[in-house]
């Protein structure tokens, strides 16, 4: 009879445990990132269809009601605060000079020296700053982040 009981509690926890769910507070950058990741690259893209570099953020800080970006990572290299790169934090802008004309590529800093971008090449992919491409070719960053919205991006 014990062991009848014990069977019916369990199963009864097991079917009324409910799927672990994700508040709006538990969503942060790290988590809009991982939901695009491996979107491929699509000129003029600025849907989980397909982003380049600078549809790619726009979506994303969109997520945190940051949504008065201008389109182009070019034009994007002009608005904020600039940052150094020893201050960077995340959601901070960073700019390369991939095709030697001046800023032709933009991503998002994640930390840890890491910077999440719509890739022509790879899609939307995490890279590292000090990798030798980007280092490279690292012209600046910014902040565009208000601190409100930075903080539901960490938290």
């Amino acid at each position: 009879m014990k062991k009848v009981i014990l069977s019916l509690l369990g199963a009864a926890v097991l079917f009324t445990t409910a799927a672990p769910s994700i508040s709006a507070s538990e969503v942060n950058l790290e988590s809009e990132v991982n939901q695009v990741l491996g979107t491929p690259y699509l000129w003029g893209g600025t849907t989980s269809i397909g982003f380049d570099c600078s549809g790619f953020i726009l979506y994303v800080l969109k997520k945190f009601n940051v949504e008065d970006l201008p389109r182009t990572s070019q034009s994007q290299a002009k608005v904020g605060t600039p940052v150094a790169k020893e201050n960077l934090r995340s959601g901070d802008l960073v700019f390369f000079n991939t095709l030697g004309t001046g800023i032709s590529h933009a991503g998002i800093y994640l930390g840890d020296d890491q910077f999440a971008h719509s890739s022509s090449s790879k899609g939307v992919r995490i890279s590292k700053l000090a990798d030798t491409y980007y280092k490279d070719r690292y012209v600046t960053a910014r902040r565009v982040v208000d601190q409100k919205s930075y903080l539901s991006m960490v938290n």
